[in-house]
C-alpha cells in the first residue's frame, strides 16, 4: 500500500517540502488557512484543503488514510502562539486517537524553548528555560505532542534555528537594521538553519521513522560575526554592538546538532558561511 503524507500548514517550508516529495512521486495532501492559495497548492501537491488547526472535523477528514503527518503551522499576523500552535496541538491530541492510520507525526518547533542558557552548549537533554511570552507556549506544545506517542505512532520533534534560504536571505532579514546599534557584545551565539536542511531533515526523519527530539541547526556563530559578514557582503552599513546596553536576545545558547548527525543526517549547510 502506498504511503500518503499530510502537510499541515503549507507555507515557506511546507511548499519546499511538498515540491521535494512530489518530485519523488509521493502522495500528498496539504493545507492552508488562506483560500487564495488553494489553486496554487493544488497545482503543487494535487490535493490541497482549507483547514484550521483547531478544527477537529477538518483534521479528521485530512488524516483519513494518512500515514505521516508533518505539522508546519505558523503564527499569522494578529494571531497568538496559543491560538496557532497550542490549539493545533490540543486539537491533534483530540482527534489522533480516531486516526489509526497515522504512524508518525513530525513537528518543527524552535530552539527558543532552551531560553537563556548564558551562552552554554545545550542538547536535547538540557532542561528547558523558556522565556515568556512565547517560549512557555512552545514548551507546552512539545509536551502535548510527545504525549501522542504510542507503540503504533512515533513523534519526532525538530527544534529549528532561525530559518534562512531563497527569498529569506540573511541580507533581507537584517537589511532594515543596517547602520543601527544593538545591545550586547555581539558574542551571543546565533543558531540558524537553511531551508534545504529543513526539507532534508524532515524527509530523513520520515524515511528513518525517527522518534523523539532532535535539534535542527547548523554550527552556531557569534551574532556579531554573522552580522558583520552579512553587511559586508551585501554592501550594507555595519550593525554595531554596545555592551553598555542590554542584549535583546532572549535565546542565549549554543545548540548542538550532534544527535541528528549521529542518527545519520548530513547537513547541506553545516555552517551559515561556507
Amino acid at each position: 500500500m502506498s504511503q500518503r503524507i499530510a502537510i499541515l500548514g503549507c507555507g515557506y517550508v511546507g511548499t519546499a517540502l511538498a515540491r521535494h516529495w512530489r518530485q519523488q512521486g509521493l502522495s500528498l495532501v496539504v493545507t492552508t488557512t488562506t483560500a487564495d492559495r488553494l489553486a496554487s497548492l493544488e497545482d503543487l501537491a494535487g490535493d490541497a484543503r482549507l483547514v484550521q488547526g483547531d478544527d477537529p472535523v477538518g483534521l479528521r477528514s485530512l488524516l483519513a488514510g494518512v500515514d505521516t503527518l508533518v505539522v508546519l503551522v505558523g503564527a499569522r499576523r494578529g494571531s497568538s502562539y496559543e491560538d496557532t500552535y497550542l490549539r493545533t496541538a490540543e486539537t491533534l491530541a483530540q482527534v489522533l486517537p480516531d486516526c489509526p492510520s497515522v504512524q508518525q507525526l513530525i513537528y518543527t518547533g524552535s530552539y527558543a524553548v532552551y531560553g537563556d542558557q548564558q551562552g552554554a552548549w545545550v542538547d536535547e537533554d538540557t532542561p528547558l528555560k523558556p522565556v515568556p511570552p512565547n517560549g512557555p507556549v512552545l514548551a507546552r506544545v512539545e509536551e502535548t505532542l510527545l504525549g501522542l506517542r504510542s507503540p503504533d505512532r512515533r513523534v519526532c520533534l525538530l527544534r529549528l534555528g532561525g530559518i534562512y534560504g531563497p527569498g529569506r536571505e540573511l541580507a533581507r532579514i537584517f537589511g532594515p537594521a543596517a547602520g543601527t546599534t544593538r545591545g550586547g557584545t555581539g558574542e551571543e551565539p546565533g543558531n540558524w538553519v537553511h531551508l534545504e536542511d529543513i526539507v532534508g531533515a524532515i524527509a530523513f526523519a520520515h524515511e528513518r521513522r525517527l522518534d523523539g527530539i532532535y535539534n535542527l541547526v547548523s554550527e552556531p556563530i557569534a551574532t556579531g560575526d554573522l552580522l558583520a559578514r552579512v553587511c559586508a557582503e551585501a554592501g550594507l552599513a555595519p550593525i554595531r554592538f554596545d555592551p553598555t546596553l542590554p542584549s535583546q536576545r532572549p535565546y542565549h545558547a549554543r545548540v548542538s546538532n550532534r544527535k541528528l548527525i549521529e542518527a545519520g543526517y548530513r547537513f547541506r549547510h553545516p555552517r551559515v558561511f561556507r
